[in-house]
């Protein structure tokens, strides 16, 4: 896999849900059939209810171990992957993403939500970005090596580059523009990600289920609704496929008494 350029957290995420193959059957990943592949994978769904992504995921894993690292073919094994749940991202209201970043009284933490938010970020992305990936002339923020190893160029708020440029004057950052408390050169952990936006959330009186990756689903349908073209948002996002990007039409808030029918402006 690192041959093949995957990233580190695709090594390590389909390693160990191959070990818990090899933990469940108690004997070596080569000798497992195609059968007992699947009732094992029966029995996570039923049993354990795991989402269909990590379903996914596992056969993705068990597919590289036999055709990459067995030599086998694929077609013997014919494994259907289960269908996708279809449900539509939680997203707040601006008021809502105005208040969480207000009650944020850590300056790094402010930067940091206000950040992902302005630009479209994913959590990921936001670890790994440096000051230098900051386009202050251009404003851009420049996403190196996001998701599926891509680099990307997205929007730079005016306001955050103000908010950036006060914080890093203060922090003074080594690598990473936001870094662990005490640990120069070293990014903040997803867990340490995670309880920023809880905590702000809670703090704001939010209710809803928000995670970090909310912020990024409120920066694609803000911008639809601003009436911002979808193929600019879709390369601002970095989508491979406009499909991905278009799950956000079904969240924008439209108000059907501020549309005119295109018939009314003609002279009938």
């Amino acid at each position: 896999m690192q041959l093949r350029n995957y990233s580190p957290c695709s090594v390590h995420t389909y390693s160990g849900l191959l070990s818990k193959i090899e933990c469940d059957f108690a004997t070596s990943l080569d000798t497992i059939s195609i059968i007992q592949f699947k009732d094992y994978l029966h029995r996570r769904i039923i049993n354990e209810k795991i989402s269909v992504s990590t379903i996914n995921q596992t056969i993705s894993a068990f597919k590289i171990l036999q055709v990459d690292v067995l030599g086998r073919e694929w077609e013997q094994f014919k494994i259907r992957r289960p269908r996708r749940e279809k449900r539509l991202p939680v997203v707040l209201s601006t008021g809502e993403v105005e208040k969480l970043i207000s009650v944020t009284q850590n300056l790094k933490h402010r930067a940091i939500l206000a950040l992902a938010y302005s630009a479209g970020l994913r959590r990921g992305e936001t670890q790994m970005i440096k000051p230098t990936d900051i386009d202050s002339a251009r404003m851009l923020v420049h996403v190196v090596q996001g998701k599926g190893k891509k680099d990307r160029q997205t929007i730079l708020s005016p306001k955050v580059l103000d908010l950036l440029r006060t914080y890093y004057k203060i922090q003074r950052p080594k690598t990473f523009l936001f870094e662990a408390q005490g640990k120069k050169g070293v990014p903040l952990s997803d867990r340490t990600m995670d309880c920023i936006i809880k905590k702000s959330a809670s703090k704001a009186g939010i209710r809803k289920d928000v995670s970090f990756h909310t912020l990024r689903h409120c920066f694609a349908t803000h911008l639809l609704e601003k009436g911002v073209n979808i193929r600019i948002i879709q390369e601002f996002m970095g989508h491979v496929s406009l499909k991905t990007t278009a799950v956000y039409l079904h969240l924008v808030n439209v108000q059907p008494s501020g549309i005119t029918s295109p018939l009314d402006s003609m002279n009938i």
